[in-house]
C-alpha cells in the first residue's frame, strides 16, 4: 500500500483543511489511463465506495483502484517551494 512521508502529511493535511474545511476529506489519486503511468490529483470530500484510504497522522489519501495498484509500493512525498508552491514526487519505499 502506498505510504506518506512526514512532509507529504503535513502537506496534505494543511491542503485538505484550508480548502475543504472537514476532516473527512482527502486528496484523490486517480490513474488517468489503463497502465496508469499518469495521474491526477484532486481534493475530495470523501473517498469513493471503491478507494484504497491511506491516513498518516491525520492526512486521507483516496485512490482509485488502477492507482491503488500501481502506487502499492511507493512512497508519497512532498516539497514545499520558497514562494509556497507544492511539488509531489512518487518514489520506492525504502
Amino acid at each position: 500500500m502506498l505510504t506518506l512521508t512526514e512532509t507529504a502529511s503535513t502537506v496534505v493535511k494543511t491542503i485538505v483543511t484550508q480548502n475543504t474545511g472537514t476532516d473527512t476529506g482527502g486528496l484523490r489519486i486517480h490513474g488517468t489511463d489503463s497502465d496508469a503511468a499518469t495521474f491526477e490529483v484532486a481534493l475530495a470530500g470523501g473517498p469513493e465506495p471503491a478507494d484504497a484510504v491511506v491516513e498518516r497522522d491525520g492526512a486521507r489519501v483516496f485512490l482509485e483502484p488502477v492507482a491503488a495498484a500501481a502506487l502499492d509500493d511507493r512512497e508519497l512525498d512532498a516539497q514545499v517551494g520558497e514562494d509556497g508552491s507544492i511539488q509531489f514526487a512518487i518514489n520506492p519505499q525504502g
